[in-house]
Formats: C-alpha cells, structure tokens, sequence
C-alpha cells in the first residue's frame, strides 16, 4: 500500500521480486490516487475508508490471511489494519513511517519541525494553489533534491489531473488531529500489534526521524519486533534502495509463523 502522492506503480521494482519468488502481490491504487476513485467528500480519505476498500479487495480476490507492506500513508493504514484485523494479518512491514501513536510524541519538536507540511496542507484551496503555483516549484521543494527529477515529474503530471492534487491532501485533512502534533508521549491508548512487525527506515529521509520508527516497540512484542536501516536511502525507499527492500521483504516474509506470533 502506497502514500502520498504515490500510486501503485512505487513498487514496480517490488512487485516482480515477490511474484518471482512465488508470492501473490496485491498492490492497488488507493482512493484519490492513480486509476482511482476520487470522491471530494474529505471524510472518504479516512483511513477507516481506506481499511474498508482494500479488505473490499482480498474479500473479492477470496483472501483471508495476508501479510501487509506499507509506505507512507500506506504504513499508517498498515499498522491500522494490523491492529483492527488481527486475526487476518500474518505480518507487517512498515517503510518509512512507524507506528501512528509513537511518531509525535517520539520525535518531539525536531520531528514536528521536520513535519511542518501537516500544518500546511490544512489549508484548504490555499496549499493547493500554492503547490502548484510556478510549475509546482513549492511542491518540487517539498519532495527535496534527493527526489530524481524523472520521478518528480509524474508525480506532478498525476497530480495535475482534475480533483487528484485535492484528495491526495485530503489524506492529511481527514486524519490528522492537531492535538496530536503537539503530543509528547505515545499515544498509548492505540491497539497493540499482535503479528511480527518489519520496521524500515531510510537515513536521509527528509520528513520522518528514526525515532518515530525505533519507538514503534512501544505497540509491539520485543520477540515480535524486527529493524532495519537502509543507509543513504531517503523516504522514498523503494525507489532509493529497491534492491536492499527486496532483500528484506524475501527474508522477513519467508520466515515461518510460530503459534506465538499469533497470540
């Protein structure tokens, strides 16, 4: 599952690993994004939306149990899903973002400094205006000089499509709360994972710390728990260091499952 303002096609270098190695890989576009649906009602970017339509999809496909890959808001709906769905979710890996109640209150102001775009796209019709003002200059800064230029524009060519520049925002509009952002703990209070749990986490990545990563054992068993560092990657991980992902992705997801992992 892909975040913003990705599409399917981020694990296009993924995808072929896994099938080669005998896995079935479900990768769809979630709403607002790529083929999708765009509906412009905000309350439809919810991740309990979200939730809804990719169970909709394993349902139709006849599967059960799964094993779940996130990026971005796709982690966040990953580590949702695990929590919401433990009898279904065999393992987790989440690339880029941890747990969602560890990331504030781990990182703390160096982290909110680094996630100062949350505030940003609050602003309805204004960040949208603003991003692509000037051939989307201020959205090409947003995603920083590690991002290839080639990539930066399609991005940009998706999100010049009518309506898609609003939903991909609307993600951080329905489900972000800004008492949150000021949080200086964990929010403890969210379900606790149950599945082996793969984090991964780039160096250079410019919008989440690794703490918001690494604090993620507050929700998760320590027998259960799995980290890896991707040196020199950025937030991008499947693109900076698609390789090293499918390395870690074979391993993890070829472990067996124990009878604890499910407890």
């Amino acid at each position: 599952m892909h975040g913003f303002p990705d599409s399917s096609k981020l694990w296009e270098r993924q995808v072929p690993s896994l099938v080669e190695a005998g896995w079935r890989v479900v990768a769809p576009d979630l709403r607002g994004f790529g083929k999708s649906s765009r509906p412009r009602e905000e309350a439809a970017y919810r991740l309990s939306e979200m939730q809804a339509d990719v169970v909709a999809i394993l349902d139709a496909l006849g599967v059960h149990e799964f094993d779940l890959v996130g990026h971005d808001w796709g982690s966040a709906l990953a580590w949702r899903m695990a929590g919401a769905l433990p009898h279904r979710v065999r393992r987790l890996v989440a690339v880029s973002v941890g747990h969602p109640g560890a990331a504030w209150g781990a990182g703390g102001s160096a982290q909110r400094a680094r996630s100062w775009y949350f505030l940003f796209f609050q602003y309805r019709g204004a960040a949208e205006t603003l991003l692509a003002a000037s051939n989307f200059k201020l959205f090409r800064d947003f995603l920083g000089d590690g991002c290839p230029q080639a990539q930066a524009d399609r991005y940009i060519s998706e999100l010049s499509q009518p309506g898609a520049l609003t939903a991909g925002l609307n993600y951080y509009r329905a489900n972000f709360q800004l008492e949150r952002f000021a949080a200086t703990e964990p929010a403890r209070s969210m379900a606790p994972i149950r599945c082996p749990v793969l984090g991964i986490w780039g160096s250079k990545d410019f919008g989440v710390l690794e703490k918001q990563m690494t604090a993620s054992t507050e929700y998760v068993p320590a027998h259960m728990w799995r980290y890896a560092r991707i040196e020199g990657a950025g937030h991008w991980v499947p693109y900076d260091a698609p390789d090293e992902l499918n390395r870690l992705l074979l391993g993890f997801l070829s472990q067996p499952m124990h009878p604890v992992s499910r407890l």
